[in-house]
This record gives structure tokens, C-alpha cells and sequence, in this order.
């Protein structure tokens, strides 16, 4: 890619662009943002003060600026991605959509009818990004437990938990049938995006368990409410193979047929004891092969922000024709189409089956 810095623009100035911001600051060689719009002129003046990028009142002035952006990203409500990316493809410009691209089923089928077959459109899913799962689906991909059967997962919720699910059976965009049902039970919350509360008193949380069948392959979906903040709720992740299987960071398989073999995917994580490289992870190796290698040591981020920075700057690769689709607008549509379903069976207490929807052509 160009050694200039990416240039992308951001609508919205909440709590998730912030995240866009915060990276693009910490990473000015390699992303650069050239203006946010906001809603009131006073909300763009706070963002300029804090974070030194112009404001704008719309799209159009955003996009027509002398310091054009290369791609941006709607990071606005559910409600009002689907209105913002098909204004941004109207204007020709490509558009990194937020997660999910639109709030329901009828907005996905707008939001594809008015932008799903310009081209310009990916969506800003970087969960397969985060550097376990990089891992993991190396393994996979190299034959190491088989084919692929099932995957059981508990650690991120609805579209995000499909992405996951549908890359690592190697599910396309056939129907898949969902019988989900959730349940409550106690449990403490100390801790949300908003920071500790030093309170231990339990609540009552929800969980939704839900049977993904893609006819033969299957998933086992587990989410409690907060689960990405709570401490309480670890993650995990259990992919079955016809030969071995892998349980978070260990994977079983056989190296002969009298010889199970049990490997681990390995961090390398500097900064502990006398280690003063700094607090980061550096790579991910499996039998002395490294499956993951962090392309952005230095700036020690989270695996979270390894993931979101990978994805902005394959978006801007792809946007200047040097790279392919990072996670293109129908893969987005399909898996919140499935975390849709995932809802409507918890809610109704029976099975739900997509159907074949116009983006799976």
C-alpha cells in the first residue's frame, strides 16, 4: 500500500467513533482523519478542540472538502446507517459501514437495494480480525482438526458471534434454522463501558443460548448480557473438527493413527518481569509456526484496537484498488440476518429459517 497515511472521514461523533479517533491519533503514519460531521455546530467544536480534525454538518461538505477522505464511516444509530451509507455511495465515495448495516430486516433489503451493487460498501466487522481468532482460523485453514463441523461459542453477541460462527464452518449464504431461548439469573455486573461501579449486588441477567443449524453444520451461540465488559462471564470457543478440535488455545488432533497430540497457541506477549519491550502482544505461533504476527508493534494496542486498526487500514487499501474486500456489505447483511433470527426465536419460544435474501446472489 501507498506509504501515505489513509485518509477516511467519520459521521457521527459518539462513543464508537471516538474509538476511529483515538487510533487515528496514535497512529499517524499510517491513518489520518480528515473531518467528522456532526449534528450542531457546538458538538463539532468539542470535537475539533479535543481531537484537532474539522467538523461538518453533512456528508456532502465532509466529502467535498480540499482534504478529501478516502473512505468513511457512518458510525451513527442502527436507525441511521442504512440512510448514511446509501447517501455516501450516492455521493461515490466508499463507506466502511458500521455494525450492523441497518437496524432490521426490511433496512438491511433497503440498504442493499440503494448501495448493494455499487461496489463501495464494506462494513466495519472486526471481530475475524482480533488476533485469536486470526490464529484459530489459520489452524483451521490448514487442516489441522479436519473438516469443520461445528463451533460452539460464548464472548460476543448477535452479528458479531455469526461472523465468528459462519468463517469458521465456512457457511455462505444458505438459510440457516435458529431455536434460541433466553434465560435470567442473578448475577453481579461490576464493571461496563462506563468504567467500574464498585457495586456487587447481583441483578437479574439475561442469557440467550441458540442451535444454529446450516444443514449438517451447526453452532452453539451463549451470550449474557455484558458479557463483553463483565469479568464475572469469561469467553470461549470450541471449533470440532472430523479430526481434532480446538478449545480456546489448545488444539487436539492426531499425529498418527495410535498418536493424539495436544498443541497450544502460544502469545508472545513482552513487558512482564524484567521483559521492557513494552506491554503488547507481538505474535501467535502453533507447532513453531507463527499463525498471527501483529503488524503494529509499537503502538501497544489492545487485541480489540489490533483488530479495529487492521480493518481501517485493509479498508484503505482496498479503497485505492491495492487490496481486496476487507468484509464486503452482504457478508455484514447476512450475519446480522442470522443474529436477527437469533432474536425473534428467543423472543417467540420457536425455531426461525432465514431465507435466501437478494444480497446472497
Amino acid at each position: 500500500m501507498s506509504e501515505d497515511p489513509v485518509r477516511f472521514g467519520i459521521v457521527g461523533s459518539g462513543w464508537r467513533a471516538e474509538f476511529f479517533l483515538r487510533l487515528a491519533r496514535a497512529l499517524p503514519d499510517r491513518l489520518a482523519v480528515t473531518g467528522v460531521v456532526t449534528r450542531t455546530a457546538a458538538r463539532g467544536a468539542e470535537v475539533t478542540a479535543a481531537w484537532g480534525v474539522p467538523a461538518f454538518r453533512s456528508a456532502a461538505e465532509l466529502v467535498a472538502a480540499d482534504r478529501a477522505p478516502e473512505f468513511v464511516v457512518p458510525s451513527v444509530p442502527w436507525s441511521r446507517t442504512g440512510p448514511v451509507t446509501a447517501e455516501l455511495v450516492a455521493l461515490g465515495v466508499p463507506v466502511l459501514a458500521e455494525t450492523p448495516p441497518a437496524a432490521d430486516l426490511p433496512g438491511l433489503r433497503e440498504v442493499w437495494r440503494a448501495a448493494g451493487g455499487s461496489g463501495l460498501v464494506q462494513v466495519a466487522e472486526q471481530y475475524p480480525l482480533m488476533p485469536g481468532h486470526v490464529a484459530r482460523r489459520a489452524v483451521v485453514e490448514a487442516g489441522a482438526v479436519g473438516e469443520v463441523t461445528s463451533v460452539q461459542l460464548s464472548s460476543t453477541h448477535s452479528y458479531h458471534a455469526v461472523s465468528l460462527i459462519r468463517h469458521l464452518l465456512g457457511t455462505g449464504f444458505e438459510p440457516a434454522t435458529v431455536t434460541a431461548r433466553s434465560f435470567t439469573a442473578p448475577l453481579a455486573d461490576p464493571l461496563t463501558k462506563d468504567g467500574w461501579s464498585d457495586d456487587l449486588a447481583p441483578r437479574q441477567a439475561a442469557t440467550t443460548l441458540a442451535l444454529l443449524d446450516f444443514g449438517g453444520r451447526t453452532a452453539l451461540y451463549d451470550f449474557t448480557d455484558n458479557q463483553w465488559w463483565n469479568p464475572l462471564r469469561a469467553r470461549r470457543m470450541v471449533v470440532r473438527g472430523s479430526l481434532g478440535e480446538i478449545v480456546d488455545d489448545t488444539v487436539v488432533r492426531m499425529a498418527d493413527p495410535r498418536t493424539p497430540m495436544t498443541s497450544s497457541l502460544t502469545r508472545r506477549t513482552t513487558g512482564t518481569d524484567l521483559n521492557l519491550e513494552g506491554r503488547e502482544l507481538h505474535h501467535i505461533s502453533f507447532d513453531g509456526r507463527v499463525v498471527y504476527r501483529n503488524a503494529y508493534v509499537g503502538a501497544s494496542f489492545s487485541e480489540d484496537d489490533l483488530a479495529v486498526v487492521d480493518l481501517l487500514c485493509r479498508t484503505g487499501a482496498w479503497a485505492r484498488g491495492q487490496g481486496p474486500e476487507p468484509y464486503p456489505l452482504a457478508e455484514g447483511c447476512q450475519d446480522h440476518l442470522i443474529g436477527l433470527a437469533i432474536s425473534e426465536s428467543a423472543r417467540t419460544g420457536t425455531p426461525v429459517t432465514t431465507t435466501r435474501e437478494p444480497w446472497a446472489s
